[in-house]
């Protein structure tokens, strides 16, 4: 071997010590760190065993908690794993005795925990099972595989079934009630409702689905409709928010009508609950009793009576404005309420109570009024001769109002009273006329001698006050009119209709008499009897006479109507041939036989006109004129009736004067009928106005009457004849050219009666005569004419 060869072996020995240390030493290092990864795996393997186990033992306790039993198969050909207290099941302390079913459970339970323990070891399948022990004790059965392994568990139910049951009980009761409650409330006349926490309607009854006009409960949740307003239900949610509920008394629309409603809402877990009971009655009553309080306050200070209303306490609690004045009391002392006692007090320093020896006792005796139940009357002699009568009435309450009248001038009353009476039946027996008084009951009270003198009566007959029955048979022996009588007791004893009445009754003897009767104030009658016989012997006479008088007027109203019908046919016959010659075509006439003929046809006319008054008249005695209204112009009815006047005008040089303006107009009239009256007046007037002067027309609108006035400036009419101008053939010429047979103004008085108006003469200012018409604006026709 060489030295190269030695060099070589020698350095590959030391490369091959060299590489088996560093082999080492790497080696070393990675086995440190190894075992450094090592043991930390280890420690945090035990840290998570440790865990597992601290688990294992609290889900170890979990399961011994309760009376439960969990039974583990790991391997299906190993013993399982029981956990948990068997004895509490089975009664001994064997656990595996709690896999053998049938020793403590019921069979039927037996077979069903087997069968469905067999499935869930076999297949898998869950199982949950109810049991019951023979002891009656309830049981689960849950079993569940869990990875490659099989658990059942085992757990008494006896209490949570009991408080199940009880719950179940419970809740039964509670929905019972609940829907009782809601059958209640729907049938409750007052709106109930249920709000949610977000402040809609979950609930309400018919009566609020019918407040708000909705179908039924279920149409006014699902649209939401709100009894209250928005004000109401914010103020109900700030009072519900601080803690308190909601109430108040509030006007509320109700099914389209205003109510007033007392509402109350309560703040509930899920939101409120509300009612609004109907108050409008209570509250409308309320309202009427203050009223009633109030009107009873103002008619007692209308009253006369002082009125003083103490209470149980003796103090006053009202008092009318009559109190305060009868008493002279300063309103501010009564207003403080004052005691029975200061009242009386205060009245005793002013003088104002009867004076009293012994005033205490006198007060107590009083004050026994707050504790007796009956009223007591008292008549009080005030200083200075004043009278009180004064009613205590005990109140149910325990007070006592006084009622206090003065009686002072009512006795002083009495007094002339009773002296009236006295003088009454001394001036009854003066009167000539019989007067008996009978009073209410029917019995006689009064009367005076000639009563007795008329009917031969004895004074013993009546001093027992007989009935008017027997005062009527008394006085039946010289009158046997029964329907008098009859009229008499039914005017003394009827009480229905209470009237005056008179009647007249003739004696056997001839006596005639006027009895009436008048009902008295107090109920009784007043009946008189008057002795007539002569005045009525006069007043046949008269009767008699009166109608041979109009016997007579009718006699001579169909006289001249015949006679004027009769006249006028030969009349018109007279006027037809005079105006026949008096034509140029018949022949010429000479100036003395053309003389004749006018005076033939003027004297025709006058008759003519007479015999048409006359019938006029007669035509208005019958009532069948009647009136063909139109609307008459006053202007041109004037006109008219002046050119009817013209010639006689010319004749005496007279002047005639119309005035009316022209806001005059017309009117509703007859217009003939109107121009005839004109016509008339102013024929008149021309027939008694001197020569040369002026007759006046005139015509004057009023607001409710047309007046038509003639005038002349003639000797006038003397104020004794002024209404008898009027009268029929009235005709009076003396110192006039006036001729005719007092017709005319007769005729006018007549028509104007027909249209609703009249006529009247007067001196004319300055001398003369003034005659007016006075038309009514709303005339109507076929009103009599005036006889």
């Amino acid at each position: 071997m060489t030295l190269a060869q030695l060099d070589r072996s020698a350095l590959i020995g030391f490369a091959l010590v060299i590489g088996v240390i560093a082999f080492a030493t790497t080696t070393a290092i990675v086995h440190v760190r190894f075992r450094a990864r090592t043991s930390a795996r280890e420690a945090a393997a035990f840290g998570e065993i440790s865990r597992l186990e601290a688990r294992i033992e609290e889900v170890h306790a979990l399961l011994l908690a309760e009376p439960q039993v969990v039974v583990v198969w790991r391997d299906p050909d190993t013993e399982p794993e029981i956990i948990g207290n068997t004895s509490a099941f089975t009664g001994v302390a064997a656990p595996t005795r709690v896999l053998a079913f049938g020793s403590w459970l019921s069979p039927t339970s037996a077979r069903e925990v087997e069968a469905a323990l067999d499935q869930l070891r076999r297949h898998g399948t869950v199982m949950s099972v109810g049991l019951v022990a023979q002891d009656g004790r309830h049981l689960e059965a849950d079993g569940r595989p869990v990875g490659s392994a099989v658990v059942l568990r085992l757990r008494e139910v006896t209490g949570a079934r009991l408080a199940l049951a009880r719950l179940a009980e419970t809740n039964g009761r509670l929905e019972a009630d609940s829907a009782s409650l809601r059958a209640l409330l729907n049938a409750l006349p007052a709106p109930a409702w249920v709000r949610g926490a977000d402040g809609r309607l979950t609930w309400c009854n018919a009566a609020y689905a019918h407040a708000v006009d909705a179908a039924d409960p279920e149409d006014a949740a699902a649209r939401n409709l709100a009894l209250l307003d928005q004000s109401t239900r914010s103020a109900a949610e700030a009072a519900q928010a601080g803690g308190r509920a909601f109430s108040g008394r509030l006007p509320v629309v109700v099914a389209g009508a205003r109510r007033t409603l007392d509402v109350l809402e309560v703040a509930t877990p899920g939101g409120a609950a509300g009612v609004a009971l109907d108050a409008t009655e209570a509250e409308t009553a309320r309202a009427e009793l203050i009223h009633a309080v109030s009107a009873h306050r103002r008619t007692f200070d209308q009253l006369s009576t002082a009125v003083a209303i103490f209470g149980r306490d003796q103090r006053l609690v009202f008092h009318n404005a009559a109190y305060a004045a009868l008493f002279e009391l300063d309103p501010a002392f009564l207003e403080d309420g004052p005691t029975d006692t200061a009242v009386l007090d205060r009245l005793r320093q002013a003088r104002r109570l009867p004076e009293q020896a012994d005033y205490r006792a006198w007060r107590d005796q009083l004050h026994e009024a707050y504790r007796s139940i009956e009223p007591r009357e008292h008549w009080w002699h005030l200083p200075g001769g004043r009278t009180l009568r004064v009613v205590t009435a005990p109140s149910p309450e325990g007070g006592v109002t006084y009622l206090c009248d003065e009686v002072t001038e009512r006795l002083a009353l009495e007094s002339r009273y009773n002296a009236l009476i006295r003088i009454q039946s001394e001036t009854l027996d003066g009167l000539a006329e019989a007067v008996a008084v009978f009073g209410s009951d029917g019995r006689l009270g009064l009367h005076n001698s000639a009563f007795l003198k008329l009917w031969r009566l004895a004074p013993a007959a009546l001093s027992e006050r007989p009935h008017i029955d027997a005062v009527v048979a008394s006085c039946r022996a010289l009158s046997r009119d029964a329907a008098a009588w009859s009229a008499l007791r039914a005017a003394v004893t009827d009480i229905d209709e209470r009237s005056p009445a008179e009647f007249r009754m003739e004696r056997t003897d001839g006596v005639i008499l006027d009895g009436s009767t008048q009902p008295l104030p107090d109920g009784g009658t007043l009946v008189t009897f008057r002795d007539v016989t002569d005045s009525v012997n006069v007043e046949r006479a008269l009767v008699e006479r009166n109608e041979a008088l109009v016997a007579s007027d009718h006699l001579k109203n169909n006289f001249v109507s015949h006679v004027s019908y009769e006249l006028r046919s030969p009349l018109t016959t007279i006027i037809g041939f005079a105006q026949l010659l008096d034509d140029a075509g018949v022949g010429p006439l000479n100036p003395k036989q053309r003389a004749y003929i006018n005076h033939i046809n003027e004297s025709s006319a006058a008759l003519l006109a007479i015999i048409n008054d006359i019938l006029d008249l007669a035509t208005i005695d019958a009532g069948t004129m009647t009136l063909e209204l139109t609307e008459v112009d006053v202007r041109e009815a004037m006109e008219a009736a002046a050119e009817g006047v013209r010639d006689r005008l010319a004749e005496g040089g007279l002047r005639l004067a119309i005035e009316a303006p022209e806001r005059v107009g017309s009117f509703r009239a007859d217009a003939k009928r109107v121009r005839q009256i004109l016509y008339n007046l102013l024929s008149n007037a021309v027939g008694f106005a001197p020569d040369g002067s002026t007759v006046t027309l005139s015509a004057e609108r009023h607001q409710d009457a047309m007046w038509l006035r003639v005038r002349d400036q003639g000797p006038g009419v003397p104020p004794e004849l002024g209404e008898r101008v009027f009268d029929r053939f009235e005709s009076r010429t003396a110192g006039s050219r006036h001729r005719g047979v007092g017709l005319g103004l007769s005729i006018v008085r007549s028509l104007m009666a027909l249209h609703g108006g009249s006529v009247s003469i007067s001196p004319a200012p300055g001398g003369g005569t003034v005659v007016t018409c006075t038309f009514p604006l709303d005339s109507h026709s076929g009103r009599a004419a005036a006889e």
